[in-house]
């Protein structure tokens, strides 16, 4: 009986996949785009400039050629493509997320077998030290992990659009990161102010990103624990993508601290993240929740989860809103 070769070439590609990822990973620890958008375009010069052995360069760089990473070829020169050029080492660029894909997060998904039936993060297990914890002890993955998340954030852009920001509203942005997020909206609505609470290690980078943007003196910056204290008198409460990695009982209890905090009944709740159903889910949502699992044993939660966790809280969803790469925003209100 003959082998079903559209199956085995699928199974092929499924698992060759870390390959690809490392020889991505590799180009762009090698700085490769940035040597060609240098003029730096043939082989030997690639190789001269990297200090590789210019067969390594001309073999990894056939692979690339093939994947539509690059364009070109050994002898005449390469030539940067739209992937490549997201690889560039500049501000607002994939790189940060390359490298920290390529390597910490590689590493954690070697384990994923034992992670998997464990329910061990997979992280923890090649680190031998949570993921949070971890960054508090190494601020260069600290960087490179917030440069990730902000790299990640392609529709930050379009949350002014979902809900109306303006009336000189006070928007509190829970694990606010760098305060990217906090600062298109502030950027949208001019009246509003903003205030930002994140770990002791995050203040100090958002702080300069914030004055490089809005300027600090419409933000206020709390070193803190989210789940512990919240500021007062938020018009509106904002959590986007920080959930994921704690329990249930944390997230009811972050919850019930913003509505403690509140204005009064006119504020409101907004949850920012990925949502999974096991329904006809697509792939990256369920790509995304194993990712969670593997690096800081999190998960994502489906509408349903979410909307228990704010009734428990004390909150009713307003409505929900969809937003671009797969992200679901939901808009609850105190119950009185």
């Amino acid at each position: 009986m003959k082998a079903d070769l559209k199956a085995a070439q699928e199974v092929v590609e499924l698992i060759t996949g870390g390959w690809r990822a490392q020889a991505v990973h590799t180009a762009a620890k090698l700085g490769l785009p940035d040597h060609i958008e240098a003029g730096r375009t043939t082989g030997v010069e690639l190789a001269e400039a990297t200090g590789a052995e210019e067969e390594g360069i001309r073999r990894l760089m056939r692979l690339l050629v093939a994947m539509g990473v690059f364009e070109g070829d050994h002898g005449t020169g390469y030539r940067n493509t739209p992937v490549s050029a997201a690889l560039l080492d500049q501000p607002g660029t994939m790189r940060d997320m390359c490298l920290l894909y390529g390597e910490e997060f590689y590493t954690a998904w070697g384990r994923a077998a034992e992670c998997f039936t464990t329910l061990t993060a997979g992280f923890e297990l090649a680190y031998g030290q949570p993921l949070y914890p971890y960054l508090d002890d190494h601020a260069d993955m600290a960087v490179r992990f917030q440069r990730t998340m902000k790299a990640g954030n392609l529709f930050f852009d379009y949350v002014p659009d979902i809900f109306d920001f303006s009336g000189g509203k006070t928007i509190v942005d829970c694990g606010g990161g760098n305060g990217h997020l906090l600062s298109v909206i502030l950027e949208a609505t001019p009246d509003a102010r903003g205030e930002l609470v994140d770990r002791d290690h995050v203040i100090p980078i958002a702080r300069e990103y914030l004055s490089r943007t809005v300027g600090l003196d419409r933000v206020g910056l709390h070193a803190g624990d989210m789940f512990k204290a919240v500021p007062q008198g938020g018009d509106v409460y904002l959590f986007c993508r920080v959930l994921a990695g704690w329990s249930d009982d944390d997230v009811v209890e972050a919850f019930q601290h913003c509505r403690h905090a509140m204005t009064g009944p006119a504020a409101r709740l907004l949850v920012l993240d990925r949502t999974v159903t096991d329904e006809n889910s697509t792939v990256l949502p369920a790509l995304w929740d194993l990712h969670l699992l593997m690096t800081n044993g999190g998960r994502h939660r489906s509408i349903g989860q979410f909307r228990g966790l704010l009734d428990r809280a004390g909150f009713d969803i307003d409505h929900i809103a969809g937003l671009p790469m797969e992200t679901t925003a939901l808009i609850a209100a105190p119950r009185t």
